[in-house]
Protein backbone atom coordinates (compact mmCIF):
# COMPACT_ATOMS: atom_id res chain seq x y z
CA UNK A 1 0.00 0.00 0.00
CA UNK A 2 1.65 3.17 -1.14
CA UNK A 3 0.51 6.32 0.54
CA UNK A 4 -0.52 9.47 -1.30
CA UNK A 5 2.17 11.54 -2.94
CA UNK A 6 1.26 14.68 -4.83
CA UNK A 7 3.18 16.49 -7.55
CA UNK A 8 4.03 19.91 -6.05
CA UNK A 9 3.88 21.98 -9.24
CA UNK A 10 0.60 20.50 -10.46
CA UNK A 11 -0.93 20.66 -7.00
CA UNK A 12 -0.01 24.32 -6.77
CA UNK A 13 -1.65 25.15 -10.09
CA UNK A 14 -4.78 23.21 -9.26
CA UNK A 15 -5.06 24.78 -5.82
CA UNK A 16 -4.95 28.17 -7.51
CA UNK A 17 -7.64 27.07 -9.94
CA UNK A 18 -9.83 25.90 -7.09
CA UNK A 19 -9.39 29.22 -5.33
CA UNK A 20 -10.53 31.04 -8.44
CA UNK A 21 -13.41 28.63 -9.03
CA UNK A 22 -14.80 29.14 -5.52
CA UNK A 23 -18.17 27.73 -4.64
CA UNK A 24 -19.65 28.25 -8.09
CA UNK A 25 -18.49 24.79 -9.20
CA UNK A 26 -21.26 23.15 -7.22
CA UNK A 27 -24.01 25.10 -8.97
CA UNK A 28 -26.63 22.81 -10.41
CA UNK A 29 -25.70 19.99 -8.06
CA UNK A 30 -26.96 18.75 -4.73
CA UNK A 31 -26.63 20.48 -1.42
CA UNK A 32 -23.83 18.47 0.31
CA UNK A 33 -26.15 17.89 3.25
CA UNK A 34 -29.18 16.89 1.13
CA UNK A 35 -28.32 13.20 1.22
CA UNK A 36 -31.85 11.92 0.47
CA UNK A 37 -32.95 13.58 -2.79
CA UNK A 38 -36.43 12.83 -4.05
CA UNK A 39 -37.20 11.59 -7.52
CA UNK A 40 -37.11 8.48 -9.65
CA UNK A 41 -34.09 6.19 -9.80
CA UNK A 42 -33.10 6.30 -13.45
CA UNK A 43 -30.30 3.85 -14.31
CA UNK A 44 -27.31 5.15 -16.25
CA UNK A 45 -23.57 4.74 -16.24
CA UNK A 46 -21.84 6.27 -13.25
CA UNK A 47 -18.08 6.53 -12.90
CA UNK A 48 -15.59 6.02 -10.09
CA UNK A 49 -12.18 7.65 -10.41
CA UNK A 50 -9.92 5.53 -8.25
CA UNK A 51 -6.38 4.59 -7.37
CA UNK A 52 -6.39 0.99 -6.19
CA UNK A 53 -4.79 -2.25 -7.40
CA UNK A 54 -6.87 -3.60 -10.29
CA UNK A 55 -6.57 -7.13 -8.90
CA UNK A 56 -7.20 -6.03 -5.32
CA UNK A 57 -10.11 -7.06 -3.11
CA UNK A 58 -11.77 -3.61 -3.12
CA UNK A 59 -12.16 -3.41 -6.89
CA UNK A 60 -13.09 -7.07 -7.27
CA UNK A 61 -15.73 -6.83 -4.56
CA UNK A 62 -17.27 -3.60 -5.81
CA UNK A 63 -17.30 -4.82 -9.40
CA UNK A 64 -19.22 -7.93 -8.38
CA UNK A 65 -21.71 -5.84 -6.37
CA UNK A 66 -22.19 -3.40 -9.25
CA UNK A 67 -22.91 -6.27 -11.64
CA UNK A 68 -25.48 -7.60 -9.19
CA UNK A 69 -27.15 -4.18 -8.94
CA UNK A 70 -27.22 -3.88 -12.74
CA UNK A 71 -29.26 -7.08 -13.06
CA UNK A 72 -32.20 -5.38 -11.35
CA UNK A 73 -31.49 -1.97 -12.89
CA UNK A 74 -31.07 -2.39 -16.66
CA UNK A 75 -28.98 0.40 -18.08
CA UNK A 76 -26.86 0.81 -14.96
CA UNK A 77 -23.11 0.44 -15.18
CA UNK A 78 -20.28 1.30 -12.81
CA UNK A 79 -17.31 2.39 -14.89
CA UNK A 80 -13.99 2.26 -13.07
CA UNK A 81 -11.39 4.82 -14.13
CA UNK A 82 -8.27 3.32 -12.61
CA UNK A 83 -4.79 4.79 -12.24
CA UNK A 84 -2.90 2.50 -9.82
CA UNK A 85 0.18 4.74 -9.91
CA UNK A 86 -0.59 7.18 -7.08
CA UNK A 87 1.35 10.27 -8.24
CA UNK A 88 -0.25 10.04 -11.70
CA UNK A 89 -3.64 9.53 -10.10
CA UNK A 90 -3.33 12.62 -7.92
CA UNK A 91 -2.36 14.68 -10.93
CA UNK A 92 -5.42 13.45 -12.84
CA UNK A 93 -7.75 13.91 -9.86
CA UNK A 94 -6.65 17.46 -9.10
CA UNK A 95 -6.70 18.47 -12.78
CA UNK A 96 -10.25 17.15 -13.19
CA UNK A 97 -11.27 18.95 -10.01
CA UNK A 98 -9.94 22.24 -11.34
CA UNK A 99 -11.92 21.75 -14.55
CA UNK A 100 -15.03 20.72 -12.59
CA UNK A 101 -15.08 17.37 -14.39
CA UNK A 102 -14.87 14.92 -11.51
CA UNK A 103 -17.14 11.87 -11.90
CA UNK A 104 -19.85 10.74 -9.51
CA UNK A 105 -17.36 8.98 -7.21
CA UNK A 106 -13.66 9.66 -6.72
CA UNK A 107 -10.87 8.58 -4.40
CA UNK A 108 -9.06 11.05 -2.16
CA UNK A 109 -7.17 11.20 1.10
CA UNK A 110 -8.17 13.71 3.77
CA UNK A 111 -5.72 16.28 2.42
CA UNK A 112 -5.93 20.08 2.50
CA UNK A 113 -6.77 19.91 -1.21
CA UNK A 114 -9.77 17.67 -0.53
CA UNK A 115 -10.86 19.92 2.30
CA UNK A 116 -10.97 22.86 -0.13
CA UNK A 117 -13.34 20.83 -2.31
CA UNK A 118 -15.54 20.12 0.70
CA UNK A 119 -15.56 23.78 1.73
CA UNK A 120 -16.67 24.70 -1.78
CA UNK A 121 -19.67 22.37 -1.51
CA UNK A 122 -18.33 19.89 -4.04
CA UNK A 123 -18.41 16.75 -1.90
CA UNK A 124 -21.38 15.15 -0.17
CA UNK A 125 -21.32 15.06 3.62
CA UNK A 126 -20.29 11.43 4.16
CA UNK A 127 -21.32 11.35 7.82
CA UNK A 128 -24.87 12.40 6.99
CA UNK A 129 -24.97 10.11 3.98
CA UNK A 130 -23.87 7.04 5.94
CA UNK A 131 -26.36 7.82 8.70
CA UNK A 132 -29.12 8.30 6.15
CA UNK A 133 -28.31 4.93 4.61
CA UNK A 134 -28.43 3.29 8.04
CA UNK A 135 -24.83 2.04 7.99
CA UNK A 136 -22.87 4.71 9.85
CA UNK A 137 -22.83 2.94 13.20
CA UNK A 138 -21.49 -0.27 11.70
CA UNK A 139 -18.15 1.38 10.81
CA UNK A 140 -15.10 1.08 13.02
CA UNK A 141 -14.43 4.39 14.72
CA UNK A 142 -10.78 4.26 13.69
CA UNK A 143 -11.73 3.64 10.05
CA UNK A 144 -13.94 6.73 9.96
CA UNK A 145 -11.54 8.88 11.98
CA UNK A 146 -8.75 8.19 9.50
CA UNK A 147 -10.89 9.82 6.80
CA UNK A 148 -11.77 12.95 8.78
CA UNK A 149 -10.44 16.45 8.23
CA UNK A 150 -8.81 18.26 11.13
CA UNK A 151 -12.12 19.88 12.07
CA UNK A 152 -13.68 16.44 12.54
CA UNK A 153 -15.89 16.58 9.45
CA UNK A 154 -16.25 13.44 7.33
CA UNK A 155 -16.46 13.56 3.53
CA UNK A 156 -14.84 10.26 2.55
CA UNK A 157 -16.06 6.68 2.90
CA UNK A 158 -13.53 3.95 3.82
CA UNK A 159 -13.42 0.66 1.94
CA UNK A 160 -10.66 -1.06 3.87
CA UNK A 161 -9.01 -1.25 7.26
CA UNK A 162 -5.38 -2.05 7.99
CA UNK A 163 -3.06 -2.39 10.95
CA UNK A 164 0.67 -1.77 10.63
CA UNK A 165 2.95 -4.09 12.58
CA UNK A 166 6.64 -4.79 13.00
CA UNK A 167 7.03 -8.33 11.73
CA UNK A 168 10.16 -10.02 13.04
CA UNK A 169 12.11 -13.26 12.80
CA UNK A 170 12.19 -14.95 16.22
CA UNK A 171 15.11 -17.20 15.27
CA UNK A 172 17.29 -14.25 14.23
CA UNK A 173 16.40 -12.42 17.45
CA UNK A 174 17.40 -15.53 19.40
CA UNK A 175 20.66 -15.73 17.48
CA UNK A 176 21.44 -12.13 18.44
CA UNK A 177 20.40 -12.70 22.05
CA UNK A 178 17.74 -10.00 22.02
CA UNK A 179 14.05 -9.63 22.79
CA UNK A 180 11.31 -7.51 21.26
CA UNK A 181 12.17 -3.84 21.91
CA UNK A 182 10.22 -2.38 24.81
CA UNK A 183 10.53 1.17 23.47
CA UNK A 184 11.58 2.93 20.30
CA UNK A 185 14.77 3.92 22.10
CA UNK A 186 15.75 0.23 22.14
CA UNK A 187 15.95 0.03 18.34
CA UNK A 188 19.60 1.14 17.97
CA UNK A 189 20.75 -1.51 20.47
CA UNK A 190 18.61 -4.09 18.65
CA UNK A 191 20.29 -3.18 15.37
CA UNK A 192 23.79 -3.31 16.88
CA UNK A 193 23.17 -6.79 18.28
CA UNK A 194 21.82 -8.10 14.97
CA UNK A 195 24.72 -6.60 13.03
CA UNK A 196 27.18 -8.36 15.34
CA UNK A 197 25.82 -11.75 14.24
CA UNK A 198 25.85 -10.79 10.57
CA UNK A 199 22.13 -10.00 10.17
CA UNK A 200 20.72 -6.92 8.45
CA UNK A 201 18.29 -5.59 11.08
CA UNK A 202 15.45 -3.94 9.15
CA UNK A 203 14.06 -4.46 5.64
CA UNK A 204 13.00 -1.10 4.16
CA UNK A 205 11.39 -0.09 0.88
CA UNK A 206 13.41 3.09 0.47
CA UNK A 207 12.47 3.58 -3.16
CA UNK A 208 8.87 4.50 -2.40
CA UNK A 209 9.94 6.87 0.40
CA UNK A 210 6.79 6.60 2.54
CA UNK A 211 8.12 3.66 4.63
CA UNK A 212 11.04 5.74 5.96
CA UNK A 213 8.63 8.61 6.56
CA UNK A 214 6.69 6.27 8.85
CA UNK A 215 9.77 5.97 11.03
CA UNK A 216 9.99 9.77 11.19
CA UNK A 217 6.45 9.90 12.58
CA UNK A 218 6.88 7.30 15.33
CA UNK A 219 8.82 9.20 18.01
CA UNK A 220 6.62 12.34 17.83
CA UNK A 221 3.47 10.21 17.98
CA UNK A 222 4.65 8.51 21.14
CA UNK A 223 6.00 11.75 22.62
CA UNK A 224 3.15 14.16 21.87
CA UNK A 225 0.42 12.16 20.14
CA UNK A 226 -1.24 13.16 16.87
CA UNK A 227 -1.28 16.86 17.79
CA UNK A 228 2.37 17.34 16.78
CA UNK A 229 1.93 16.71 13.05
CA UNK A 230 -1.41 18.56 13.07
CA UNK A 231 0.46 21.64 14.28
CA UNK A 232 3.62 20.95 12.30
CA UNK A 233 1.94 20.90 8.92
CA UNK A 234 0.52 24.40 9.52
CA UNK A 235 3.88 25.73 10.73
CA UNK A 236 2.46 26.02 14.25
CA UNK A 237 5.15 23.59 15.45
CA UNK A 238 8.72 23.07 14.30
CA UNK A 239 10.97 20.19 13.38
CA UNK A 240 13.38 21.76 15.87
CA UNK A 241 10.84 21.41 18.69
CA UNK A 242 11.68 18.69 21.27
CA UNK A 243 9.51 16.05 19.56
CA UNK A 244 11.06 16.78 16.17
CA UNK A 245 14.58 16.85 17.56
CA UNK A 246 14.03 13.51 19.25
CA UNK A 247 12.87 12.01 15.97
CA UNK A 248 15.86 13.41 14.08
CA UNK A 249 18.38 12.14 16.63
CA UNK A 250 16.70 8.72 16.71
CA UNK A 251 16.71 8.39 12.93
CA UNK A 252 20.35 9.44 12.82
CA UNK A 253 21.10 6.77 15.40
CA UNK A 254 19.22 4.15 13.36
CA UNK A 255 21.50 5.00 10.48
CA UNK A 256 24.67 5.01 12.59
CA UNK A 257 23.92 1.56 14.02
CA UNK A 258 23.22 0.10 10.57
CA UNK A 259 19.53 -0.60 11.04
CA UNK A 260 18.87 -0.52 7.29
CA UNK A 261 20.69 -2.22 4.46
CA UNK A 262 23.43 -0.36 2.65
CA UNK A 263 21.88 1.39 -0.34
CA UNK A 264 18.41 1.18 1.24
CA UNK A 265 17.14 4.18 -0.71
CA UNK A 266 17.21 2.19 -3.96
CA UNK A 267 15.49 -0.93 -2.57
CA UNK A 268 11.95 -1.43 -3.93
CA UNK A 269 8.81 -2.78 -2.26
CA UNK A 270 9.11 -6.37 -3.53
CA UNK A 271 12.84 -6.55 -2.81
CA UNK A 272 12.37 -5.30 0.76
CA UNK A 273 9.71 -7.91 1.41
CA UNK A 274 11.85 -10.63 -0.13
CA UNK A 275 14.75 -9.69 2.14
CA UNK A 276 12.54 -10.40 5.12
CA UNK A 277 10.70 -13.48 3.86
CA UNK A 278 13.98 -15.10 2.79
CA UNK A 279 15.39 -14.70 6.29
CA UNK A 280 18.04 -12.13 5.35
CA UNK A 281 16.62 -9.37 7.56
CA UNK A 282 15.12 -9.56 11.04
CA UNK A 283 12.38 -6.87 11.04
CA UNK A 284 9.88 -5.61 8.49
CA UNK A 285 7.40 -2.81 9.17
CA UNK A 286 4.33 -3.34 6.98
CA UNK A 287 0.55 -3.54 7.19
CA UNK A 288 -2.06 -6.26 7.18
CA UNK A 289 -2.55 -5.82 3.45
CA UNK A 290 0.38 -8.28 3.30
CA UNK A 291 -1.24 -10.89 5.55
CA UNK A 292 -1.40 -13.48 2.79
CA UNK A 293 2.32 -13.08 2.16
CA UNK A 294 3.33 -13.16 5.82
CA UNK A 295 0.75 -15.29 7.62
CA UNK A 296 -0.19 -18.14 5.28
CA UNK A 297 1.49 -21.10 3.61
CA UNK A 298 2.53 -18.69 0.85
CA UNK A 299 5.34 -17.62 3.16
CA UNK A 300 8.70 -19.33 2.64
CA UNK A 301 8.58 -22.60 4.60
CA UNK A 302 12.14 -22.04 5.82
CA UNK A 303 11.04 -19.06 7.95
CA UNK A 304 7.29 -19.66 8.31
CA UNK A 305 7.43 -20.86 11.91
CA UNK A 306 9.92 -18.17 12.92
CA UNK A 307 7.76 -15.14 12.07
CA UNK A 308 5.85 -13.11 14.64
CA UNK A 309 4.87 -9.45 15.03
CA UNK A 310 4.82 -6.66 17.59
CA UNK A 311 3.12 -3.27 17.53
CA UNK A 312 4.71 0.17 17.77
CA UNK A 313 6.51 0.12 21.16
CA UNK A 314 5.09 2.40 23.83
CA UNK A 315 7.15 3.11 26.93
CA UNK A 316 6.25 4.62 30.29
CA UNK A 317 5.35 8.28 29.88
CA UNK A 318 4.26 7.96 26.25
CA UNK A 319 1.45 10.29 25.22
CA UNK A 320 -0.24 7.43 23.38
CA UNK A 321 -1.07 3.88 24.42
CA UNK A 322 0.37 0.58 23.24
CA UNK A 323 -2.80 -0.17 21.25
CA UNK A 324 -2.54 3.13 19.37
CA UNK A 325 -0.42 3.11 16.23
CA UNK A 326 -0.82 3.36 12.46
CA UNK A 327 -4.22 1.89 11.56
CA UNK A 328 -5.19 3.34 8.18
CA UNK A 329 -8.42 2.78 6.32
CA UNK A 330 -6.73 3.59 3.03
CA UNK A 331 -7.69 6.18 0.50
CA UNK A 332 -11.34 7.12 0.90
CA UNK A 333 -14.12 7.53 -1.66
CA UNK A 334 -15.83 10.90 -2.01
CA UNK A 335 -19.23 11.50 -3.59
CA UNK A 336 -19.49 14.36 -6.07
CA UNK A 337 -22.20 16.78 -4.96
CA UNK A 338 -22.74 18.10 -8.48
CA UNK A 339 -23.77 14.69 -9.85
CA UNK A 340 -25.44 13.27 -6.75
CA UNK A 341 -29.00 12.10 -7.43
CA UNK A 342 -31.45 9.30 -6.47
CA UNK A 343 -29.54 6.75 -8.56
CA UNK A 344 -26.19 7.42 -6.90
CA UNK A 345 -27.82 7.24 -3.48
CA UNK A 346 -29.70 4.03 -4.30
CA UNK A 347 -26.57 2.33 -5.64
CA UNK A 348 -24.49 3.39 -2.63
CA UNK A 349 -27.12 2.04 -0.25
CA UNK A 350 -27.11 -1.28 -2.10
CA UNK A 351 -23.32 -1.43 -2.33
CA UNK A 352 -22.42 -0.30 1.18
CA UNK A 353 -24.92 -2.72 2.71
CA UNK A 354 -23.47 -5.70 0.86
CA UNK A 355 -19.82 -4.68 0.75
CA UNK A 356 -18.60 -5.54 4.28
CA UNK A 357 -19.52 -9.23 4.18
CA UNK A 358 -18.36 -9.66 0.59
CA UNK A 359 -15.05 -7.92 1.29
CA UNK A 360 -14.41 -9.81 4.54
CA UNK A 361 -15.06 -13.07 2.68
CA UNK A 362 -11.86 -12.42 0.70
CA UNK A 363 -9.82 -12.58 3.89
CA UNK A 364 -9.55 -8.81 4.37
CA UNK A 365 -10.35 -6.71 7.42
CA UNK A 366 -13.61 -4.89 6.88
CA UNK A 367 -13.88 -1.18 7.76
CA UNK A 368 -17.04 -2.17 9.64
CA UNK A 369 -17.55 -4.27 12.75
CA UNK A 370 -20.42 -6.34 11.39
CA UNK A 371 -18.41 -8.56 9.04
CA UNK A 372 -16.17 -11.42 10.14
CA UNK A 373 -12.94 -11.87 8.20
CA UNK A 374 -12.69 -15.27 6.55
CA UNK A 375 -9.32 -16.62 7.63
CA UNK A 376 -7.80 -18.67 4.76
CA UNK A 377 -7.44 -22.42 5.26
CA UNK A 378 -3.68 -22.16 4.72
CA UNK A 379 -3.25 -19.42 7.32
CA UNK A 380 -0.75 -19.58 10.16
CA UNK A 381 -1.90 -18.65 13.70
CA UNK A 382 -0.59 -15.12 13.08
CA UNK A 383 -3.43 -14.43 10.66
CA UNK A 384 -6.13 -14.81 13.31
CA UNK A 385 -4.05 -12.87 15.83
CA UNK A 386 -3.70 -9.98 13.42
CA UNK A 387 -7.42 -9.97 12.69
CA UNK A 388 -8.23 -10.04 16.41
CA UNK A 389 -5.96 -7.05 17.01
CA UNK A 390 -8.28 -4.90 14.90
CA UNK A 391 -10.87 -4.99 17.67
CA UNK A 392 -8.37 -3.73 20.24
CA UNK A 393 -7.16 -0.55 18.50
CA UNK A 394 -7.31 2.58 20.66
CA UNK A 395 -8.72 6.01 19.90
CA UNK A 396 -5.60 7.96 18.86
CA UNK A 397 -4.29 7.39 15.33
CA UNK A 398 -0.78 7.84 14.00
CA UNK A 399 -1.47 9.56 10.69
CA UNK A 400 0.95 9.03 7.79
CA UNK A 401 2.84 12.29 7.35
CA UNK A 402 2.75 12.16 3.56
CA UNK A 403 -1.02 12.77 3.67
CA UNK A 404 -0.62 15.59 6.19
CA UNK A 405 2.21 17.86 5.06
CA UNK A 406 2.00 20.19 2.09
CA UNK A 407 3.41 18.47 -1.01
CA UNK A 408 6.51 20.63 -1.39
CA UNK A 409 7.57 20.23 2.23
CA UNK A 410 6.78 16.52 2.07
CA UNK A 411 8.99 16.03 -0.99
CA UNK A 412 11.85 17.86 0.74
CA UNK A 413 11.32 15.81 3.90
CA UNK A 414 11.58 12.53 2.03
CA UNK A 415 14.86 13.61 0.45
CA UNK A 416 16.32 14.92 3.71
CA UNK A 417 15.35 11.79 5.63
CA UNK A 418 17.57 9.69 3.37
CA UNK A 419 20.48 12.08 3.89
CA UNK A 420 19.92 12.04 7.65
CA UNK A 421 19.88 8.25 7.94
CA UNK A 422 22.88 7.95 5.61
CA UNK A 423 24.81 10.33 7.86
CA UNK A 424 25.20 12.97 5.15
CA UNK A 425 23.54 15.62 7.35
CA UNK A 426 23.41 16.03 11.13
CA UNK A 427 20.15 16.12 13.11
CA UNK A 428 20.55 19.87 13.64
CA UNK A 429 21.16 20.45 9.94
CA UNK A 430 18.12 18.32 9.16
CA UNK A 431 15.78 20.21 11.48
CA UNK A 432 17.10 23.58 10.30
CA UNK A 433 16.55 22.66 6.64
CA UNK A 434 13.08 21.31 7.28
CA UNK A 435 12.00 24.28 9.38
CA UNK A 436 13.00 26.57 6.53
CA UNK A 437 11.07 24.49 3.99
CA UNK A 438 8.04 24.34 6.25
CA UNK A 439 8.08 28.07 6.90
CA UNK A 440 8.22 28.81 3.20
CA UNK A 441 5.58 26.36 1.99
CA UNK A 442 3.01 25.67 4.71
CA UNK A 443 1.59 29.21 5.10
CA UNK A 444 0.81 29.38 1.37
CA UNK A 445 -0.71 25.92 1.23
CA UNK A 446 -2.86 26.14 4.34
CA UNK A 447 -4.10 29.70 3.94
Amino acid sequence: MKQALRLPFVAGLVTLALTVAGCSSANGGADPSDVAPTGKVEPREIQWLLSRPADGAVIKTMTKIADEYAKDHPGFKLKLITTPDRPSYIQKYETLAAADKLPELFDTDATPFAQKLAEQGRMMDAAKLLKSLGVHDTYRKAALDYQRFDDGSLYMIPFEYQLEFFWYNKELFKKAGIEVPKSLDDFPAMCTALRKVGVTPIALDGQDQWPLERYAAYQPFRTEGPSYVQKLKKNEAKFSDPAGQKAAKWLSELGRTGCFAKGFSSVGYADAQNQFTSGKTAVYNIGTWELRSLATAELNAAVRNDIDFFTLPSSKGSATAANEFVAPSGIGMAVNARTYDPLVRDFLKFALTKYPAAYAATGELSPTTNAKTAVPENATPLYSRAVAAADEVGTELAMPWDTQLDPTTNTRLQRELVLLVQGDVTPSEFTSTMDAALGQNAPKYFK
